[in-house]
């Protein structure tokens, strides 16, 4: 038996720089084999789901292109053919399964996609039971609980290694990541600066999220300048979210055996800005470290960063920031305004009821 799927899909790679609106289109498919009422699975382990939320996220520019070195690394990765639905974290509810690891109603988490219903096959996705017990909002799971949340918490505890009293600065400090690396920063005891876009969001950093200081970089003529007059006595960590000449002023003001968790590169996925040049004399004479990573390399640390992260939550000592946007339809404009700076936190697409 078939049904109707809605996705939101590419019509073209995109050759250079920004995609815009036009760039996406939304489709119906009957094609694949799915069951809601009597029906049968493709494999005897799919599960099909039905979304709730879907995850935004900048990285999927990279996937969208004709080409990026970034397309090789990594399975989640690879690129996006036009016509293709784009698979995307999220949260849904298991409609029809025939895995007896879940049943029809469990409300789940995993790569799924940016579309109504993804039929997950036997072994892959990652897909996993949400504790509804918890009693925390389900888009907590696709969010601080998700992808962004491990990652913020593994690019700091785990590749950054902080000690109590480090001085830590966090680039693009009010979205997905940087916002919750603040605030495990400090609850580590740490000097935390952020920087952001707009005195909104920086006002955001310090009033709300407890950071110790921001400030906006559209307003700092000199990067390397505004860094050592917000870290006089040098920088112990950064947390990088931007590439570009932000990496560049980090580096200038690292002290030595400074650690740089290279998160992500959002300054030069479009092209527009020139790939980042840190100074290696100062990396080697340094002994500066910076290392990429990806949160599925840490997934040692989910348990402890499940645990940590929902007694935070419980204590109200974290705070939580989604973007939430209604409906595929929306889904082009919301990838969009990552790259524009209108997101403040997660952005997610809440799909369904």
């Amino acid at each position: 038996m078939g049904m109707e799927n809605r996705y939101v899909t590419i019509k073209d790679n995109i050759a250079a720089g920004m995609p815009t609106e036009s760039s996406f289109e939304l489709r119906s498919s009957r094609a694949t084999p799915l069951a809601i009422e009597g029906g049968s699975l493709g494999s005897q382990q799919d599960v099909l789901v039905k979304n709730l939320y879907l995850s935004v996220d900048p990285y999927q520019l990279n996937r969208m292109k004709k080409f990026s070195s970034s397309q090789k690394s990594a399975g989640f990765a690879s690129r996006v053919l036009p016509g293709q639905a784009i698979d995307a974290f999220g949260v849904g509810r298991v409609v029809a399964s025939n895995n007896g690891e879940f049943k029809e109603g469990d409300v789940v988490a995993g790569l799924l996609g940016w579309e109504e219903y993804t039929v997950v096959k036997s072994g892959g996705n990652m897909l996993t039971k949400v504790d509804l017990t918890c009693g925390f909002p389900l888009s907590y799971h696709a969010s601080i609980l998700g992808p962004s949340g491990l990652t913020a918490y593994a690019g700091f505890y785990d590749v950054c290694k902080p000690k109590m009293g480090e001085k830590v600065f966090v680039s693009a400090a009010s979205g997905s990541v940087g916002s919750l690396v603040g605030q495990y920063a400090k609850l580590s005891g740490c000097y935390v600066v952020g920087c952001s876009g707009t005195k909104e969001k920086v006002d955001l950093l310090t009033q709300k999220l407890g950071f110790d200081d921001a400030f906006n970089y559209k307003e700092e003529p000199d990067l390397k300048s505004a860094l050592q007059r917000h870290f006089p006595d040098g920088i112990d960590i950064y947390f990088d979210n931007v590439g570009g000449k932000m990496l560049e002023a980090a580096i200038a003001n690292m002290n030595i055996f400074g650690r740089v968790a290279a998160c992500g590169a959002i300054s030069e996925y479009t092209g527009e800005s020139a790939p980042a040049a840190p100074d290696v004399l100062d990396v080697i004479y340094k002994r500066i470290t910076i290392r990429g990573f990806l949160a599925y390399d840490h997934l040692h640390c989910q348990a402890e960063f499940m645990s940590t992260t929902s007694e935070y939550l419980r204590d109200g000592k974290i705070r939580v920031l989604e973007h939430i946007s209604q409906g595929l339809e929306s889904i082009p404009s919301a990838f969009l305004g990552l790259f524009r700076g209108d997101n403040v936190g997660k952005t997610l697409i809440r799909v369904s009821d």
